[in-house]
């Protein structure tokens, strides 16, 4: 019942209807303004809980990578100190198991005392000497040949010479042909890997004690082998790394 009431000074003045409508629609968009700021203020607050939460992320992200890093620089120096210690673990397997043609280092002196020689097979051992290019000694072996059997010992010699005016230390590697004797190949006495040190014009003889394991005759892939060759190569001793042994120098 007021509606008509308030409606008919507009009806009567059209400034006041124009000042009404205009209250009105001040009125209207305050209404729907009102709902928006309430809506507004937590998205506020939801940004800010969000930018925590990146920040957060972003440290975690951070602290993950520093991790990774680590890990990643360990296994660089890891990999690099494996790399300068390769050639002499490998070494050391070569002379364990005979692989690539080497003589196995070391013996058991309870087996050499006890070992029994297989007599009726006969092999014979020849010997090669070589000098890299760089090294000025002469090396030869003493002997050619040496036959033996399994299960026996012998001993072989090496002579070298410095005929220069100047002392040369040198040091040598060695395999044994066929490669798959190696194995078999067992050294007492030896003067390889050790430097050796010889004054101008000096001449020694290095001896080699040696044996053939008398599982070399039970092994079916020596059953054509009748002929081993014991090669030692000298090179001077300047710091720089050996080949591995069995394999030639490049």
């Amino acid at each position: 019942m007021m509606l008509p009431v308030l409606l008919r000074p507009c009806l009567r003045c059209p400034s006041s209807s124009v000042l009404f409508t205009r209250c009105m629609r001040t009125h209207t968009l305050h209404s729907e303004a009102e709902p928006l700021l309430r809506r507004r203020l937590p998205l506020r607050f939801q940004t800010q809980t969000r930018g925590r939460k990146s920040r957060s992320q972003e440290e975690q992200w951070r602290s993950r990578n520093r991790t990774v890093l680590t890990y990643i620089a360990a296994a660089g120096v890891g990999m690099i100190g494996l790399s300068y210690a390769a050639v002499p673990l490998y070494r050391l397997y070569c002379q364990a198991t005979g692989l690539g043609g080497t003589a196995v280092a070391g013996h058991d002196a309870s087996l050499v005392e006890t070992m029994k020689p297989v007599k009726e097979r006969v092999i014979k051992v020849t010997f090669n000497a070589d000098t890299h290019a760089s090294m000025q000694w002469n090396f030869r072996p003493q002997q050619a040949e040496i036959y033996l059997v399994p299960g026996e010992t012998a001993l072989a010699f090496y002579r070298a010479k410095n005929p220069t005016d100047k002392p040369i230390i040198g040091i040598s590697t060695y395999n044994v042909v066929p490669f798959e004797a190696g194995q078999y190949f067992n050294k007492i006495q030896c003067f390889c890997f050790e430097e050796q040190r010889l004054n101008p014009h000096e001449e020694v003889d290095m001896p080699v004690f040696f044996y053939i394991d008398p599982e070399f005759a039970e092994d079916p892939r020596m059953a054509r082998v009748d002929t081993i060759t014991l090669s030692y190569t000298f090179f001077e001793a300047k710091g720089e790394p050996l080949p591995l042994p069995g394999y030639s120098y490049n």
